[in-house]
């Protein structure tokens, strides 16, 4: 949940098939490669879920994937969303999968489906619809007869509709793969043994629907056969799979990691990324898949977690938004190219590894008739090596922590670590159409609290219930309502003690706010409160925040304040204990009833002028024209929902740094950014949820906020840098059909600095800004031979290894837009 902003999809162009999918496929496998058709490959794909962007963005993502050198697309199937209620389905806008594989067939691509059901994905629930949970005598994902049928149900459906659509490989359509259950044998202990029956079965029910490709289980190392188990993680080159006669497969491959609420940005560098990938392709992987290609945006309330933002950006080759995230999608780009180019001597042949010494270098070479190819790693993490192979004509340079890809074992056509893809520094800039940032007015009315201040619910319970079993996950809202007597005038204050396990709890005596408290975990709320003689309302509302998504029996964690105990405890520490209290229960808020969100119901009394800011369980309600701080809520674009904000929630301050050093084992709390900001400010509105007219933007405001500081901006290409290497071709590009405007730095020799801040070295090329400029200025895009022919010839001493040009240029653009929410000042 980081990603914010308005879509302007491109025009949908015509898309040459590159691939023959007219025709019955044959999808067969050794240990050494993927068989389609007789034909040995190396696969790579990414994933791009359809949930987290629109059809009218499909197209343009997945023609931005074929052309990062992406052979397939992969996605997981999302039970929840195509099966809300018991056996009514829904398959229409983001939720057309049919539509969506059908526009990866038309590009040529191959699919990868994950049927699962269970999916993670930090999805609401792992995907699971909830009424699964509700239904006697089930436990999910184990040997139960009850989950058993309502999996192989769904999974039968999801292959019928796949089939009758001719959409699998052998019926001449794209789905090569599919995935049944998913990163099961991570959790699979506390089932015990009713696991490995419950894996057995869920195999022979996969191989019952005859779907005539082969399937997959990833991170299950006893996954019976023929099932090939395959391996999740940020590396993967370690992994061996558990038949020999199997391919190494990678089915995610994570380029970043997810953000959460109160966390910074994670980021994982572009070479590491890179080095990940070679290594495993080196230690005989012939299949890996980028997870996320395309993150997007958890729209509504699909994020998990809990506390897992709206952005699902993910880091990930292409923004939230689609934009290419350069220099991740370049460099991906071109390292598709180089295995590419000697695929056929990698899958024909068995590798051959030798260490080269004792400083973690190793030469594996693969030889296929008379043609050979090597790959020669350095796991050092600190340490660049020079290495002089026999047989070749010099040294070769292989930087700590890379691999490099050796044409004929001679020549180096790759490495991961020498990056000569441009590096896109977006900027948000006011709409175009406007001479000043476009300014909002807003209309209020305070959430109705008329009948639950009053403990007026729907039906009543002698106990506290556990909120997603009540609510059916209908709502993040549940109302806990009851009344208690004081007597006398001694027992008027008294402490509230409230055990909750959240995930946000507000607080209510006598229709006022008592407060408010929130945690990612179980939590106490205790407060002195003011009570009067006789009978006095208590009010708890309790909101989730996304539901677990991952763990053994993580549909068993309760959420809400079921149980309790709710106590007040008086002067003299007497303790009287409410929670087998008679409790009024309300799901939902009343503006969600009467549909607020939409901004046109006809049962709201909206005020104009005299803005309330600051105001806790507030709707606002604005127009704009497209295209053109709040505290913790839910918003709404022309009715659509654009998910949940909360800018007010800031990432801890510690823990980040303005430099990454690639150099070693990723993981998640490694080069964070943005520490002390806004977990997420911006807000993806994707184009296709306005209209050419007047838009309505309707915000919930649940903590308190200011809504005149929200604003729509445009998200720009600002700056297109360029850092490359002697002897190979820089691509420098405006995204969306925009110019490059002027070179504001060019520099071939020693360049120091980063993109923004470049600075020459102690050796420069005369001609190299003029050189830049002849080839760029004025085009969308611009290729330059980086060599001295070309650049002028820098007079560089001993010292100086490799020459490298550094290019900064200005752009020109608008691609998207965003709507900013900003949090309060503190």
């Amino acid at each position: 949940m980081d990603r914010k902003a308005t879509f302007v999809v491109l025009g949908l162009l015509g898309i040459c098939l590159s691939l023959s999918v007219a025709h019955a496929s044959d999808i067969s496998y050794d240990n050494r490669a993927i068989i389609i058709n007789g034909q040995r490959r190396i696969i790579f794909s990414g994933a791009i879920h359809y949930p987290r962007s629109t059809p009218e963005m499909w197209p343009e993502l997945i023609r931005k994937a074929k052309e990062g050198g992406v052979d397939a697309i992969e996605t997981y199937v999302f039970w929840d969303y195509h099966e809300p209620h018991y056996r009514q389905y829904e398959f229409s806008g983001n939720k057309d999968l049919i539509r969506f594989l059908k526009t990866i067939q038309e590009s040529g691509l191959y699919i990868i489906l994950r049927i699962g059901p269970y999916v993670c994905a930090e999805w609401n629930y792992g995907g699971f619809p909830m009424w699964l949970h509700n239904m006697p005598g089930i436990e999910l994902r184990t040997d139960n007869q009850v989950y058993k049928n309502e999996m192989q149900t769904f999974t039968t459906y999801i292959v019928n509709m796949c089939k009758e659509e001719k959409l699998f490989a052998p019926q001449g359509g794209p789905i090569i793969f599919t995935q049944i259950e998913n990163e099961y044998g991570d959790v699979s202990g506390p089932y015990g043994a009713a696991a490995k029956t419950y894996i057995e079965w869920a195999a022979k029910m996969a191989l019952s629907q005859n779907v005539g490709v082969p399937w997959l289980m990833c991170q299950q190392k006893d996954a019976p056969q023929p099932m090939i188990n395959t391996c999740n993680g940020f590396y993967c080159h370690t992994f061996t799979p558990n038949n020999p006669k199997s391919p190494k497969i990678w089915t995610e491959n994570w380029v970043g990691w997810f953000k959460a609420w109160g966390g910074a940005e994670p980021h994982r560098p572009t070479e590491d990324v890179a080095y990940a990938v070679l290594r495993f392709i080196q230690t005989g992987g012939v299949l890996q898949s980028y997870y996320m290609y395309h993150g997007g945006t958890n729209f509504g309330r699909t994020s998990g977690g809990p506390f897992i933002t709206t952005s699902y950006d993910y880091d990930a080759p292409l923004d939230e938004y689609g934009n290419l995230n350069q220099p991740k999608y370049g460099h991906l780009k071109s390292l598709h190219a180089a295995v590419k180019s000697v695929e056929q001597i990698i899958t024909g042949s068995s590798p051959i590894a030798k260490k080269l010494g004792n400083n973690g270098l190793e030469l594996t070479q693969f030889t296929a008739g008379n043609q050979k190819v090597c790959f020669l790693s350095n796991d050092n993490t600190t340490t660049d090596a020079s290495i002089e192979l026999e047989g070749s004509s010099g040294k070769f340079f292989v930087p700590a922590w890379s691999v490099s890809i050796l044409a004929d074992c001679n020549k180096e056509i790759f490495n991961t670590a020498k990056i000569n893809t441009q590096t896109s520094l977006m900027v948000k800039k006011p709409n175009e159409a406007e001479d000043e940032p476009y300014q909002l007015s807003w209309s209020w009315m305070a959430e109705p609290l008329y009948d639950t201040l009053q403990g007026k619910g729907s039906f009543t319970k002698n106990q506290l219930l556990e909120q997603k079993s009540t609510t059916v996950d209908a709502s993040d809202y549940l109302w806990y309502m009851t009344r208690v007597e004081v007597a006398g005038a001694s027992d008027r204050v008294q402490t509230l003690r409230v055990h909750t396990t959240g995930h946000v709890l507000h607080v209510y005596v006598n229709k006022k706010l008592a407060g408010s408290q929130w945690l990612n975990g179980k939590f106490v709320f205790e407060k002195q409160i003011n009570l009067k003689q006789g009978v006095n309302q208590i009010s708890l509302l309790s909101a989730t925040v996304g539901l677990k998504n991952y763990g053994s029996h993580y549909d068993l964690e309760p959420v809400g304040n079921v149980g309790g105990p709710v106590q007040l405890i008086g002067s003299a520490n007497t303790t009287k204990d409410l929670s087998n209290n008679t409790w009024s229960y309300k799901i939902g808020l009343n503006g969600e009833h009467k549909k607020l969100y939409d901004g046109e119901s006809h049962h709201a009394n909206w005020i104009s002028g005299d803005l309330a800011i600051n105001k806790t369980m507030t709707w606002y309600k604005t127009t704009f024209k497209a295209p053109l701080g709040m505290g913790k809520g839910h918003a709404w674009v022309n009715g659509n929902s654009i998910g949940r904000f909360w800018p007010s929630y800031r990432a801890k301050t510690d823990g980040c740094s303005e430099t990454c050093d690639y150099r070693g084992q990723y993981s998640s709390e490694k080069c964070l950014r943005y520490c002390g900001n806004p977990s997420q400010r911006w807000y993806h509105v994707p184009r296709s949820f306005l209209s050419s007219g007047e838009n309505t933007l309707v915000l919930f405001e649940e903590l308190g906020g200011n809504p005149s500081q929200v604003s729509f901006q445009t998200v720009t290409v600002g700056k297109a840098c360029g850092n490359a290497y002697e002897g190979s071709t820089l691509e420098l590009s405006c995204q969306g059909g925009h110019s490059i405007s002027a070179i504001a730095f060019a520099s071939f020799g020693d360049p120091r600095g980063t993109c923004g801040a470049f600075q020459k070295g102690s050796c420069d090329a005369a001609n190299a800004v003029s050189a830049v400029e002849k080839a760029c200025v004025g085009k969308e895009s611009c290729t330059i031979d980086v060599s001295g022919a070309t650049l002028g010839w820098a007079q560089c001493g001993t010292n100086v290894v490799t020459k490298r040009l550094a290019v900064e240029a200005t752009c020109v653009q608008y691609n998207s837009y965003t709507a900013s929410l900003k949090s309060k000042k503190h």
